[in-house]
């Protein structure tokens, strides 16, 4: 009887299926039970990401699942490689959605904005966020997200504010941060402004409207072509250019806006395009840009016919209260009816579009506040694309589309008209545009404007009191405290030398979209900078857009999305995460399929059976190791490290996807369908002891690599082979090290796969049994090494290896310039069907010749081509001859 060894917990029964569900939620609360996702500062080198903060409002869509599974896997490879890796979550107050989601549950509730407070409503603000503002981190965690969560924190966190406000005051007493009366992108639906960057400019088709204004005093009238007759109520002049020779007699004169009846002047300046329209421009100061500024030169009144939901106000008369776009039509149709719209022509412009909440923006004149950019600007740029840059874009592509935001960066309108958000910091002491302070505190401000009343008069100094401070009602864009992120997380605004940012800041590196390259990758790199005169993190790794298989963008309204945490309960999340992964090459947009999350079950499948077959086989330790399980393991330790190294170049270049496939091909290939092939024992007859111990240790270093992608799966079994301590758990283990390894074992090996497979095609082709032992001979030209000999008979049931040096009738098949024979009994072959199959063969081998040959004939080509093209040429030629040659004797064998 032989010695049986049973190893780890054999005696546990091991499910027959691998339950993803099961052992998700086992293993992540385990995980969390044990704090291996906890960092603090330590000896070891940091590793540090920070999450993009989803909104405080969302819940988990693809590209969430995407972004945070590449920062998953990067952490988690960090750790194992033994850094103290540290993974910051946290959430966005995303001030416009969020606010208008209050507002709409208040609104159900019967209870209107203006009826509260502002203290009244944040508490509203802030219930709901309790209530519903944790979701998406809960989601991650279905994802396997091995975030700190310890350290979760949200952008109106007291902590987070006070760096908000402080930082406002530092960069106001520098002088960079001013308020102006300028005109503004005006989101009539959020009821706010709206910086540059977040407006979405679509082109739509619309009308040009032709009309016609009267001239003061005359019969004479004039024509001015405009995309949006309602704004006639606020036109103050009409613009000509001095050198147009049509309307040389229209000089000095004024017209009369129709309806409204104003006589505004008719004023010259060659901003007017002599080509365009009618060469007559209506000017309508409050609600154009370039309008603004030609009213600025030639002190044109400014009329502001809107109100704040851009319906007309007074100055519309009879459609006071209506919508713009209601009025576009009634007026037109007014118009018209009193011939004053001379003509209609359909016109395609580019309208300006709010990314929130997709109203069409309205250029609106207000007193707003400004951060002033150009010269912190190019810090930032200098650290991308400098001749020193030390921050790294991949991939590189987006470097040019980061020049062009940066170089023609424009001063960030950073005040909101909302409540939910950081409340400006600045402090009206009088009813004056400019009687204000800004400080970061109410007593403070008292302090500062007191000082200033000191100047004008003792006595209104002495009267002023710190309840006559007026706060500025606006708020901070919601982009003003995401900048600070990767300091303000570990208090470096508030506290700039504590441990936290002196050890974990600058951060590693940051994942996130090329969406938001500029909204908040480019302000982070800015702030960065000025404030510890440091760059945010090394690299940017930007993912592409998830679209379907149609390249359509994945959205609500196509339907098209699928929903992630349903995919996580059909495929397992490990399976989602492969699924992404080998859906996401590096920068270019993922054409998701489901099809590859059921690959990545069935990879989790394969890898599960794998794990129960080594575990059922018995251990006999008085055996010793075959010559096969020798090689065998040789080779896949030399084919380990090889891949280890591609693994490692692959992550050095951010291309995760890659990672992903070479360690996929490793365990699906070289170890399933190879290894345990070579090492498994016969049937029903025990394993000896060294390769048993071998393939274990191999297992496990496969579960190593596998881990960052598929962490649930590697950790069930990665506990099943052993009795594991909690120091001892895969998410700490150590990851394998890279060691030099026998390039030509593998070269020699995969010489040796060739041949298992061309034994394997004869065998299916004639119908050979495995259990009838065959004999191979070989014709050795190329001089092969007989080292995998053993492994060859073993994986094919061959009874010998014959090396002869004269060719042997039977089925054959070439490895490079080797022969091979498998000597077949005609008794047991279809002789026709055979003969059928050889002449076809032979036939597509010849055909395939003569277009080599004609190839090779052609002067032209043969005096073209490079050398290494000629020399491909003829080794396929001098192959296909070959070939031709073996499949002639195979059919004059069987036609005896």
């Amino acid at each position: 009887m032989p010695t049986i060894y049973q190893k780890g917990y054999q005696s546990m029964t091991i499910p027959s299926k691998y339950d993803a569900k099961q052992v998700e939620d086992k293993w992540y609360d385990y995980w969390m039970k044990n704090n291996y996702f906890h960092s603090t500062p330590d000896e070891r080198e940091p590793y540090t990401i920070v999450i993009p903060p989803p909104n405080v409002t969302g819940v988990l869509h693809m590209g969430h699942m995407l972004n945070n599974t590449i920062q998953d896997v990067l952490i988690r490879r960090a750790r194992l490689l033994g850094k103290n890796a540290c993974w910051v979550p946290g959430t966005d107050h995303a001030s416009i959605a969020t606010e208008a989601k209050v507002v709409a549950k208040l609104k159900e509730q019967g209870i209107s904005k203006s009826d509260l407070t502002r203290e009244e409503f944040l508490q509203h603000a802030f219930d709901w966020k309790d209530e519903y503002g944790g979701i998406i981190l809960e989601q991650l965690k279905k994802l396997g997200a091995s975030c700190d969560w310890e350290r979760t924190a949200f952008t109106m966190d007291p902590e987070m504010s006070e760096s908000v406000i402080k930082v406002f005051v530092d960069l106001y007493n520098k002088g960079l941060i001013y308020r102006g009366y300028r005109m503004v992108n005006w989101d009539p639906e959020a009821k706010t402004t709206l910086s540059d960057e977040e407006v979405i400019h679509e082109e739509r088709q619309g009308n040009l409207y032709y009309l016609e204004y009267k001239i003061e005093g005359s019969t004479d009238t004039l024509t001015i072509a405009t995309t949006r007759p309602e704004t006639i109520f606020g036109d103050t002049a009409i613009c000509i250019n001095p050198n147009d020779e049509r309307f040389t007699h229209l000089k000095g004169k004024k017209a009369i806006v129709p309806l409204c009846n104003r006589v505004i002047p008719i004023i010259e300046d060659e901003y007017v395009d002599l080509e365009f329209g009618t060469g007559c421009l209506k000017v309508t100061p409050a609600h154009d840009e370039n309008d603004k500024n030609l009213g600025d030169k030639h002190n044109l009144e400014v009329i502001d016919i809107f109100n704040e939901d851009a319906s007309l106000n007074s100055f519309g008369l009879h459609y006071q209260g209506k919508d713009r776009f209601v009025v576009r039509k009634e007026i037109a149709k007014e118009l018209e009816e009193k011939g004053i719209l001379v003509k209609t022509e359909v016109h395609t412009n580019k309208v300006g579009t709010s990314e929130r909440t997709k109203a069409v923006i309205e250029p609106r004149l207000s007193d707003q506040w400004f951060l002033k950019m150009k010269d912190l600007a190019k810090p930032a740029i200098d650290a991308v694309l400098g001749e020193d840059a030390e921050i790294n874009l991949y991939p590189k592509k987006f470097e040019n589309t980061y020049r062009h935001w940066m170089e023609n960066v424009r001063d960030w309108n950073i005040s909101r008209q909302l409540w939910w958000g950081q409340q400006i910091p600045a402090f009206f002491y009088g009813d004056g545009k400019e009687d204000f302070v800004v400080a970061e505190t109410r007593e403070k401000a008292f302090q500062l404007a007191k000082e200033k009343l000191a100047v004008i008069s003792t006595e209104m100094e002495k009267s002023f009191k710190i309840e006559d401070l007026r706060q500025d009602e606006d708020a901070l864009d919601t982009w003003f405290s995401s900048w600070l992120w990767p300091m303000s997380v570990f208090d470096g605004i508030r506290n700039p030398e504590n441990e936290e940012i002196k050890y974990y800041y600058p951060t590693n590196d940051l994942v996130t979209g090329p969406d938001i390259l500029f909204f908040w990758v480019a302000r982070m790199i800015v702030a960065g900078y000025e404030f510890k005169d440091q760059k945010p993190f090394n690299n940017v790794y930007l993912t592409g857009l998830v679209r379907d298989k149609q390249r359509r963008k994945m959205s609500k309204s196509l339907g098209n999305s699928p929903d992630a945490l349903k995919l996580i309960e059909e495929f397992g999340a490990d399976g989602v995460r492969v699924g992404l992964l080998l859906s996401a090459p590096a920068g270019n947009d993922i054409l998701f399929d489901e099809d590859l999350c059921q690959q990545g079950k069935g990879f989790a499948n394969k890898i599960w059976n794998a794990f129960r077959l080594i575990k059922g086989w018995e251990v006999d330790i008085t055996l010793p190791q075959p010559e096969t399980s020798k090689i065998g393991l040789e080779w896949y330790e030399a084919k380990f490290q090889k891949t280890l190294a591609e693994i490692e170049d692959h992550f050095s270049k951010y291309r995760l996807s890659d990672a992903l496939m070479a360690i996929y091909k490793l365990i699906n290939d070289d170890f399933s369908s190879w290894l345990l092939e070579i090492v498994k024992p016969a049937y029903q007859q025990p394993i000896d002891k060294k390769t048993f111990d071998a393939i274990i240790e191999v297992l496990e270093n496969n579960l190593k690599v596998l881990h960052p992608f598929m962490p649930f799966l590697t950790e069930e079994i990665w506990q099943y082979i052993a009795d594991r301590t909690t120091e001892e758990a895969l998410v700490i283990a150590k990851y394998p090290e890279i060691k030099e390894f026998d390039a030509q074992i593998i070269t020699d090996f995969e010489f040796a796969t060739g041949v298992v497979s061309g034994i394997r095609t004869i065998r299916k082709d004639k119908n050979i049994s495995f259990k009838d032992a065959v004999e191979l001979f070989v014709v050795d030209s190329e001089k092969s090494t007989k080292e995998f000999d053993a492994v060859i008979q073993k994986l094919t049931n061959a009874s010998v290896i014959n090396y002869v040096s004269e060719k042997v009738e039977g089925a054959s098949f070439r490895v490079k310039s080797n022969e091979y024979f498998v000597p077949i009994s005609i008794e047991n072959i279809d002789v026709e069907a055979e003969i059928k199959k050889l002449e076809t063969e032979l036939k597509r081998a010849e055909g395939f010749l003569f277009g080599i040959n004609k190839k090779l004939s052609n002067e032209r080509f043969v005096s073209n081509a490079p050398d290494q093209v000629i020399a491909l040429e003829r080794k396929k030629e001098a192959d296909t001859i070959a070939k031709i040659e073996t499949i002639k004797s195979s059919l004059a064998s069987l036609q005896k």
